[in-house]
Parts: structure tokens; C-alpha cells; sequence
């Protein structure tokens, strides 16, 4: 079954500074990741806390109180 989701997943072509690429090179060993798996792991962890903070802000009655 997660043949079938590997083929779901898309491409892009994603242009990098090489210090941007060097600094994600070293996060990545560090988190025994590829630099790949490291660059899918930090979308969807902003997307995550992003989808956290839209949930509280609908709580929010824009008051402040």
C-alpha cells in the first residue's frame, strides 16, 4: 500500500542558495534524513502548526479578551 502513495507524491523543481543547501545538508545528517526526507518533514510540519494555529484563531473572538 505504500507503493500506491509513492506514486501519489509530486515533483518540483525547487531552487536553492548553496548555503541554504549546506545548512539542510547538516540538519538532515544530523536527523538521519536525506536532505530530501528533511525539506518533506519541515513542510509538513509548518503546515501542521499552521493548520494549529488557524483551528485556535477560530476560537478566537478577535477581541483580546
Amino acid at each position: 500500500m505504500s507503493g500506491d502513495k509513492e506514486k501519489d507524491k509530486k515533483q518540483i523543481l525547487l531552487r536553492l542558495s548553496p548555503s541554504l543547501w549546506r545548512e539542510l545538508a547538516a540538519w538532515a545528517e544530523d536527523d538521519f534524513r536525506s536532505i530530501n526526507g528533511q525539506i518533506e518533514f519541515l513542510l509538513t510540519e509548518s503546515v501542521r502548526r499552521r493548520r494549529k494555529g488557524a483551528a485556535a484563531d477560530e476560537g478566537d473572538d478577535g477581541r483580546g479578551e
